[in-house]
């Protein structure tokens, strides 16, 4: 068994909420649910489409620090805001996960703070 690493993005909210960015152990790794912040700009962009391309491209640098691959996802869970997203959201999921093709859910809720209409969590299964 190997030591339980945590990976962080830098985001003030992980140390605030007790939380890391991802944590990964053996052949799994949990990331936690990301959100749109551009984290190069500091700043949260107004648009859908860039909220979802900067979570997934979080979320594919924390995998990569924690020595998995995009191509590991075997679970997404995809949380938004309003259910008319999910046709701004597939297409844009979809060029990350087509050839993966991870379990997936997508919820319709309440985020957070009101600028957030995204947040993505996965899990991620090293192959043999």
């Amino acid at each position: 068994m190997t030591a339980r690493r945590l990976i962080s993005s830098g985001s003030a909210f992980e140390k605030v909420g007790g939380y890391s960015r991802a944590v990964a152990q053996d052949d799994w790794c949990w990331v936690s649910g990301t959100t749109g912040y551009d984290y190069a700009k500091m700043e949260m962009p107004e648009a859908l489409e860039a909220q979802t391309r900067n979570a997934m491209n979080t979320i594919t640098h924390a995998l990569n620090e924690a020595g998995f691959l995009l191509q590991d996802v075997v679970r997404a869970t995809y949380y938004v805001t309003e259910a008319s997203m999910m046709d701004a959201v597939f297409p844009i999921v979809g060029e990350y996960f087509a050839e993966v093709r991870p379990a997936a859910t997508m919820i319709v809720c309440g985020l957070v703070k009101p600028e957030m209409k995204i947040e993505i969590e996965v899990t991620a299964k090293r192959k043999a």
